[in-house]
């Protein structure tokens, strides 16, 4: 897992908490038996348990995609939703943005938008979106089922929420970018609102340290 500095860790720890007493707020009508954000996030920040797996879903253009289709690429996965207001739009900018700044090396990492909301991220509704950021990131949808196993197998949290005075629902979702290997192994996690030029920087590093190992070109 990639070392937090101690400014991340206050940051991460901050919006646990955060998502926390957002989840016992009495304002706020939300799903049932939903995972517990706490111990999702504190399983990903001291690597408890396995983080990532198969998925089958579909992307923008209606193609059904696995986790098979991206193997020899470093993953860039993200989980979010194009009605999210703030939080998504922000990291979907700097995830295009350190893209182009890797330049040729671009070309060794995949991007992947995974919708925590089904019902509305139709795959049109996921084309028109991510046109607004950077060609390269691959958007991705499913059943309310598909999306679960997808987010569970990532310690992903997300869940519905109706604010008082209002009938359109909101998600409450972790807004952490993952980083994985070309095998599928599970590299780390930026928090959210992390910098393209920091994700550049961390890239690069894994970059060196697999091509040191033999397991990159």
């Amino acid at each position: 897992m990639m070392a937090l500095r101690p400014g991340v860790r206050l940051r991460v720890a901050a919006s646990a908490i955060a998502l926390a007493l957002f989840a016992i707020h009495p304002a706020v009508a939300q799903e049932e038996d939903r995972p517990d954000p706490a111990r999702m996030m504190d399983d990903l920040m001291w690597g408890r348990g396995h983080v990532g797996g198969p998925f089958e879903l579909v992307d923008q253009t209606g193609r059904k995609r696995t986790d098979a289709d991206f193997r020899g690429k470093f993953l860039i996965v993200y989980f979010g939703y194009t009605y999210c207001p703030d939080v998504c739009p922000t990291d979907l900018m700097e995830i295009g943005l350190a893209l182009d700044k890797l330049g040729d090396d671009g070309a060794k990492v995949q991007p992947l938008f995974i919708s925590v909301d089904p019902e509305r991220d139709t795959p049109g509704v996921l084309a028109n979106y991510l046109s607004m950021f950077n060609s390269r990131i691959v958007g991705l949808t499913g059943t309310p089922a598909q999306i679960r196993a997808a987010a569970d197998a990532y310690k992903a949290y997300y869940t519905k929420v109706y604010p008082e005075k209002r009938d359109v629902y909101l998600i409450d979702h972790t807004g952490f970018i993952y980083l994985m290997g070309p095998s599928g192994d599970y590299v780390g996690f930026f928090p959210p609102g992390t910098s393209a030029d920091r994700m550049v920087e961390v890239i690069r590093q894994q970059f060196a340290a697999k091509q040191q190992a033999g397991r990159m070109p």
